[in-house]
């Protein structure tokens, strides 16, 4: 069993950590326990009662937090010109082709999310076994297949995040700063929340949102009553 360190052992003593707590409380709890010397993520984990091994439960698409994440989004776009020049203009960190082709092929994957135009996808098609494991292979399911690179890059540093469902049914995601006023990251979490709620499949029976849980990078979560979203 993983041995707790004194701080974070400390912090669970602090609240009830099986209470139930409406979301606007549950945020205050979690920025008062993000004492870590550094700005904390705040972070959200839902439990889904779907199945993801079946292709008709998949939970996946992406969402814009009205706030963004506080996180500066290296983006990439894989593109020729004159579409290279247009992604930088739009604030990608890297755009081009040939170079970046191979650059991965070495290895690099030093971004966060890697856009592509669908003329190029037969070559990034080919990267499938480097961009897959990481979780950074262009998909037009999610908005990363495009020519509408420059709205598409401009929503992505705007605070646009992914989500996928794992395969033990969960999401999570970073969605804000603890250093957020607590209006800001509970507008970002009702606009998460009701994404994954769209989203449910068609297919999914019985309890859809099984359990909502906040948390910091460093601190230990809080159980989130999900009727307290509010419903868009």
């Amino acid at each position: 069993m993983k041995k707790l360190g004194k701080r974070y052992s400390a912090i669970l003593k602090s609240y009830d950590n099986k209470a139930i707590y409406d979301a606007i409380d549950a945020i205050k709890l979690v920025k008062k326990n993000a004492t870590a010397k550094f700005d904390e993520s705040f972070e959200i984990a839902i439990n889904l009662g779907v199945d993801p091994r079946k292709a008709d439960q998949m939970v996946r698409g992406t969402v814009s937090l009205p706030h963004g994440t506080g996180k500066d989004v290296r983006v990439l776009v894989l593109t020729k010109a004159p579409k290279d020049q247009e992604a930088l203009d739009a604030g990608a960190d890297h755009a081009g082709f040939e170079d970046y082709i191979e650059k991965i092929k070495g290895g690099w994957a030093d971004v966060d999310v890697v856009v592509a135009t669908p003329d190029v996808m037969g070559e990034v098609g080919k990267l499938g076994r480097i961009l897959g494991p990481r979780g950074l292979m262009p998909n037009p399911k999610v908005g990363t297949v495009t020519f509408e690179i420059a709205k598409t890059v401009k929503e992505l540093k705007a605070g646009k995040i992914e989500y996928r469902v794992d395969k033990t049914g969960n999401i999570h995601a970073a969605i804000g700063k603890c250093s957020f006023t607590e209006d800001k990251i509970l507008d970002n979490a009702n606009t998460f929340f009701n994404s994954i709620v769209k989203a449910k499949p068609q297919t999914s029976k019985g309890k859809y949102i099984k359990n909502v849980v906040f948390s910091s990078t460093m601190s230990p979560a809080v159980i989130v009553r999900d009727n307290s979203f509010k419903a868009e």
